[in-house]
Formats: C-alpha cells, sequence, structure tokens
C-alpha cells in the first residue's frame, strides 16, 4: 500500500443549513510525514510525526441520487459567494450533474441536484433525452453551466453533444453546439467576468480543448468569434466499461494564466499557457505530471489553495485493484504529495472541486459514482 499524508485536520461538515450525516473513511491507514499533507494542508496547515499513524478524516456523505432514481454522479461544482438572491441555489451550496438515469445506462442521466446532509438531494434541473457530463460550473451571475453527451441505450454516443446554459431558476436559455468547439464536452473550467465568461472545455471524442468565449447577459447567451481550439493530440477512444476516454479534467490558474489538462488516455497531466489569450491550438502543452505508480487514468481535476493539483483516478487505465479510486495530490512541478481512497471498488473517483461553504470555510468535495454519493471535508 502506497504511503500517503495526513488527512486528520479536517472537522465534520454541518453546512447547507442542516444536520450532518458523518462519515469517516475506515480504510487505507497509512503514515503521515510532516510537510504539505493531502486535503489538510491544502485548506490549512498540519505537521504530522513521520512515524505515526493516522487515519483519514471525517466527512459528510451525501446522497446525489434524486427523485426521479438519476445515478452515477459525474460532476460537482461549489455555488460561489456573491450569486445574487432570488435564485435556487445559494452561496455555499454544492451541485451535483448525473449521467445515468435510474436504469443505469450511461449517458442517459438529466439532472442537477443541490446537496442536503443526512437527507434526499433537491433537484435543481432536470431535462430530457440528456447526458449530463463531468462538466458543471456555477457562474458569479447564479447561471450554470453543464455539459450533456447523451447516449442512445446507453452504449453508442449521440451526435457532438452540447453545452447548456441554465439560467437562476434551473431553466435551458441557450443550448450551444458546435461539432469542433464542443465535441464531447467532457469537462471545464471557467474564468468569470460575468457578463463575459471563458469556458475552458475538455473534448472527450475530439482528443481536443477549447475555449468558449461567451457573453451571457439578460437578453441571451452569446457564443463569441474568439472562440477557440487551445489544445489537441490527447489519446481519445470508446471504451466498453468507461464508454468514453480522453482528455476530461480542468483546472485553471488565474495567478499564471496557465490551464492543467488531465489526459486519461495518455494517464497524463498537461500544461497549456497563456490559455486565455490563446488565439491558435498548441498541441498538448507542457508534461508536468507522469506517474505510473499513482495516476490510474486521471479525470475530474482541481486545483488547491496551496497551489497543488488534485486528480481523480478512475481505473479505466493503468487500473490497480491494491489502489482503487484514488483521489491524488501533486505539485505542478510534478511531484507526488500524498493520496485518498474514497472507494474500495474501482471506478467509482470522478468528479472533484474546491470551494466554500456559506461561512467562506474552505471545502473540498468528490462524488462517488460507485455509491451514488458525495463526500465533502470542511477545514474549521
Amino acid at each position: 500500500m502506497e504511503t500517503s499524508h495526513s488527512l486528520s485536520a479536517f472537522s465534520t461538515y454541518i453546512g447547507f443549513n442542516g444536520l450532518a450525516k458523518v462519515s469517516r473513511a475506515s480504510r487505507f491507514v497509512r503514515r503521515a510525514a510532516c510537510g504539505t499533507a493531502l486535503l489538510a494542508l491544502s485548506l490549512g496547515t498540519v505537521c504530522a510525526n513521520a512515524q505515526q499513524s493516522i487515519l483519514p478524516p471525517q466527512s459528510v456523505s451525501s446522497s446525489t441520487v434524486p427523485a426521479n432514481g438519476d445515478l452515477n454522479p459525474y460532476g460537482i461544482a461549489f455555488v460561489p459567494a456573491g450569486v445574487p438572491s432570488g435564485g435556487s441555489l445559494k452561496p455555499g451550496d454544492i451541485v451535483v450533474s448525473n449521467f445515468n438515469a435510474k436504469s443505469n445506462l450511461q449517458g442517459t442521466g438529466t439532472t442537477i441536484v443541490k446537496l442536503v446532509p443526512n437527507g434526499n438531494p433537491v433537484t435543481f434541473f432536470q431535462g430530457s433525452h440528456l447526458g449530463l457530463t463531468t462538466a458543471l460550473a456555477v457562474l458569479n451571475s447564479g447561471f450554470v453551466l453543464v455539459g450533456n453527451l447523451p447516449t442512445a441505450g446507453g452504449k453508442n454516443v449521440s451526435g457532438h453533444g452540447s453545452l447548456l446554459v441554465i439560467d437562476p431558476r434551473g431553466r435551458v436559455v441557450k443550448e450551444l453546439k458546435d461539432p469542433n468547439l464542443l465535441d464531447g464536452p467532457w469537462d471545464l473550467a471557467v474564468i468569470d467576468k460575468s457578463p463575459f465568461v471563458q469556458v475552458f472545455v475538455s473534448g472527450v471524442l475530439s482528443g481536443k480543448v477549447a475555449r468558449i468565449d461567451l457573453a451571457i447577459e439578460a437578453d441571451g447567451v452569446t457564443m463569441l468569434p474568439s472562440s477557440t481550439v487551445i489544445a489537441s493530440g490527447y489519446v481519445h477512444r470508446t471504451d466498453p466499461a468507461a464508454l468514453v476516454v480522453g482528455p476530461t479534467g480542468l483546472a485553471y490558474d488565474a495567478q499564471h494564466d496557465v490551464l492543467y489538462v488531465a489526459s486519461t488516455g495518455d494517464n497524463m497531466v498537461f500544461a497549456v499557457s497563456g490559455a486565455a489569450g490563446a488565439t491558435h491550438d498548441g498541441g498538448m502543452g507542457r508534461l508536468i505530471y507522469q506517474d505510473s505508480a499513482h495516476l490510474r487514468g486521471p479525470l475530474g481535476l482541481a486545483l488547491a489553495p496551496n497551489g497543488n493539483l488534485f486528480t481523480a483516478n478512475g481505473d479505466a487505465v493503468n487500473a490497480d485493484a491494491t489502489q482503487p479510486s484514488e483521489i491524488v495530490e501533486f505539485t505542478v512541478n510534478g511531484e507526488f504529495v500524498g493520496q485518498l481512497s474514497i472507494d474500495t471498488a474501482q471506478g467509482s473517483a470522478f468528479g472533484i472541486a474546491y470551494g466554500f461553504d456559506a461561512n467562506q470555510h474552505s471545502q473540498f468535495a468528490a462524488v462517488d459514482d460507485g455509491t451514488n454519493t458525495a463526500r465533502v471535508w470542511t477545514n474549521p
């Protein structure tokens, strides 16, 4: 079992104006090393004795299954501070997109839900003939962006997919389609200067990453002509278990204008410089992390407050039954920091996100699509 760092600095999450349902991770006790600690230092400061065995921290586990029975949570996102009042979402809420319907057929899920600890989630949005992907974000304006890649019978992808723009009350105001820029929108990252928003979208069907420049205003949504493909060349293919494999997680570093790309099929993470203003395709970018000992088909990607990156191993590539469904932390210089399994079954990790609760406490959230739940860790 791989040594991993402490997560013990976390406290139980009791946000969302409700009682917390606390779950303690019961597996993968690992020795901790003094220094940067997985999740813990990302939200605070911790220094553990190098020889001390420490249990993983407490976290809140919430159901992601709405009233219609949708399954397979993929995307997860925080509602930012400053979201206007009057909508269905409040600052500190966490939303999740479901990829499967009650039938558990892939690419048939139609809902975005708001997590409710110790209870069933609240449906924020429900559409039809959809397959909502990991690509999920809530903007400062209260609008929600979500990727859509439906299938025929859960086996074959139907078309190129689309990006839905949903208003604060859960109504679709625009469905964006473009076979070159939005070819299987699988995950996203945003630069939010509402009403002007730049959306980086990974195309799982083409192996490309595009920047979609949008103007989202009261009178409509416009895709601007500056939208363009900024990266390409990543492995992409269909897969009998995962449905599709290609570039997935995106994380944007605004301070350095760098977009990080988790390429599942390549089992690598890349950095694309100058992403906000790029006017052409720069290829795959610079390889920053290649680690066959810890990467197992990286999916979701998140930039932590301490500057490190986190990715969720999907186990479709380089699988290891002794290290299932791991969240892996590493530096932008490619140094492994730590890892934590969120499920004893392989292939359960997918979307991850950093954000803040209503009291501005730092949080980390991850979906578990094996149990149809999401877990949230909070720094007090």
